[in-house]
């Protein structure tokens, strides 16, 4: 009762899904996809862009959840507005039309999501313990650790690391951090005795947005659980090799080189069990 539950169109025309939708993969019954975005709202309580973009693919065929980073610098097409960078999407329609614009750009049939601030955020990590994560030499400064290698970051730490941008390679590592955040964060939870998970979700869930009912969130997490799902995987699009880096009007884009081979690289990492899916190249 918590969860502050947004209605979202049931119509395929408002969500941006099309026929071809089905085919090619969308006929497996059993994966979920969900749209994650992580917003960086204002004081005054605006709609914000969304500064983190995934999807998170619910896999029971092969017992896996999927989460997939999208660029929030991707040029692609927004109804009414143009072509313009995907993280701008929330902002102008909020979740009904990023999710819109996910499903129109890359041919997805997402009929969910859910999203968070980031104060929320802090109080999700602070809530599971902490979270375990990797810290380089050179992101120390940035997390306000006193050193790298394997370190439990507090929520605001956590949030700290999620958004590093000036060391690495800019937004790529920056997303990759993102999801190795959120691994993490999946990873903790499901470890935790089941007992632990009505405490969690009381202090939780009051954070989040979402289009899921209370049924479809105690359904979702009960098939996860029944199904023994512990695999985790990454991805990332638009993908290496297939994406050009652009300044247009003085504004940096990333625009997908072929769409069709993106939506084609998506799909086979989405439905199909490919290995070493784990996004490292930055080239």
């Amino acid at each position: 009762d918590k969860v502050d539950n947004v209605k979202i169109s049931k119509e395929d025309d408002n969500l941006g899904i099309i026929d071809n939708n089905i085919e090619e993969g969308f006929k497996d019954n059993k994966t979920t996809n969900i749209a994650l975005f992580g917003l960086d709202q204002g004081e005054d309580g605006t709609t914000s862009r969304s500064d983190s973009i995934m999807i998170a693919s619910v896999d029971k065929k092969h017992k896996k959840i999927k989460l997939t980073s999208i660029m929030r610098d991707t040029y692609v097409e927004i109804e009414d507005q143009g072509m313009d960078k995907i993280g701008h999407a929330y902002a102008f329609g909020g979740p009904e039309l990023a999710m819109k614009t996910i499903n129109q750009n890359f041919n997805m049939n997402i009929r969910d999501f859910v999203s968070i601030d980031f104060a929320g955020f802090q109080k999700i990590i602070d809530a599971i313990g902490g979270v375990e994560i990797d810290v380089k030499p050179n992101e120390v400064s940035h997390v306000k650790i006193d050193g790298s290698g394997l370190q439990t970051l507090n929520g605001e730490q956590a949030l700290a690391y999620s958004r590093i941008r000036k060391t690495g390679n800019g937004d790529y590592e920056r997303t990759e951090r993102q999801r190795v955040v959120m691994e993490e964060m999946l990873n903790k939870a499901m470890s935790l005795n089941v007992t632990k998970y009505p405490g969690l979700l009381n202090e939780t869930l009051p954070y989040v947005d979402t289009s899921l009912s209370k049924m479809e969130i105690l359904t979702l997490g009960t098939n996860v659980v029944t199904s023994n799902i512990r695999d985790i995987e990454q991805y990332r699009i638009p993908v290496d090799e297939h994406v050009e880096h652009q300044m247009i009007n003085g504004i940096f884009y990333m625009i997908p080189r072929d769409v069709d081979d993106n939506i084609a690289l998506l799909k086979k990492f989405i439905y199909e069990d490919v290995k070493d899916q784990r996004v490292t190249n930055y080239d």
